[in-house]
């Protein structure tokens, strides 16, 4: 990391937490503590109003704001896809006060990361609350194949096949359930709406090309008992 990026980091740090020492901020950048000092005095050199606060560490001038932070379209994302796991918790007060810090959060997107986060919030479902460490690490590239209707190509193993097959598809949605998201998409080799276990999905592409929406409504494919996964 960049000294400038470590700073960047570090004035968030401190924006974010009443008090941090630097001790606590040289183990979260992997940096002596002789380093932070040499950070902190760069800030106040820049202007920055850090309190020293002899024995406990460092933090902002009340008061002192700056410019929004910018979400990545991955890290919104993630956030949404965060929300309806939460959702799955059994204690309402918990579910009230993440509700509100994620309005929080939201109200600093993008205009067009609003719109797509909330795109991605109506094609999400989640059956149970478990969740399962994917290793194709592939479901931050395919939420946002669904939100840009991006065409992509995949080669998909079934439970009881030994080959994986090459499928394009158009991906529409996505589900968890006993342990194991599932991607919704229009399948052009079947030429119908198909699910697909995301761990058996052995290569996965975005291509530039985009597919026209077919108005995919997550609630009538379930009510339509269409939901048999291959």
């Amino acid at each position: 990391m960049s000294q400038l990026s470590r700073l960047i980091s570090i004035l968030t740090l401190l924006k974010s937490k009443r008090l941090i020492t630097a001790n606590e901020l040289a183990s979260k950048f992997n940096v002596s503590v002789r380093t932070i000092y040499r950070d902190i005095r760069k800030l106040e050199d820049a202007g920055v109003p850090v309190t020293t606060i002899e024995g406990r560490g460092y933090s902002l001038m009340d008061g002192y704001t700056i410019a929004p932070i910018q979400f990545t379209e991955k890290q919104a994302n993630a956030l949404i896809t965060a929300q309806h796991l939460v959702k799955q918790t059994n204690d309402m007060s918990f579910l009230k006060d993440f509700k509100e810090a994620l309005t929080k959060i939201k109200s600093v997107f993008r205009t067009s990361i609003q719109e797509k986060s909330e795109l991605l919030d109506k094609n999400i479902h989640v059956f149970d609350y478990h969740y399962e460490n994917l290793s194709s690490n592939i479901l931050s590239e395919i939420q946002l194949a669904i939100t840009n209707f991006s065409y992509v190509e995949i080669n998909y193993q079934k439970v009881d096949d030994s080959k994986a097959i090459y499928r394009k598809i158009e991906p529409y949605a996505l589900y968890s359930t006993q342990k194991k998201w599932i991607l919704i998409a229009w399948c052009h080799l079947r030429n119908d709406y198909r699910a697909f276990r995301i761990d058996r999905i052995r290569h996965f592409k975005i291509l530039i090309e985009k597919f026209e929406n077919r108005k995919f409504n997550l609630q009538t494919y379930f009510q339509s008992c269409h939901y048999n996964v291959t």
